[in-house]
């Protein structure tokens, strides 16, 4: 999903936030985007937000860009049978 939008001459005028008074709760939105789990409301509200909030605006990109990294770094190996069966006997114990 692609959060950045259109800058209006009405979002040019009002100054941008240093500071954000809801940074916990940003960073689970930013979170939920990045993770596909936001829905359409939250990631409009979300949008708004960041548009004037340049914390937000810094911690999505970051975040992004380090889910990013990881995701084309990790190499996905299927676990062997003998790991998971050792595994399932420690927590059957």
């Amino acid at each position: 999903m692609n959060v950045s939008s259109k800058t209006t001459e009405a979002q040019l005028a009002q100054p941008m936030k240093q500071e954000c008074e809801n940074h916990a709760e940003c960073m689970k939105m930013i979170q939920m985007i990045l993770d596909g789990e936001a829905n359409a409301e939250d990631k409009e509200h979300f949008r708004q937000n960041m548009d004037k909030c340049m914390p937000c605006i810094k911690t999505y990109h970051l975040e992004k860009c380090i889910k990013e990294s990881l995701h084309n770094k990790v190499e996905r190996r299927p676990c062997p049978e003998k790991l998971v069966a050792a595994i399932k006997a420690q927590l059957n114990y």
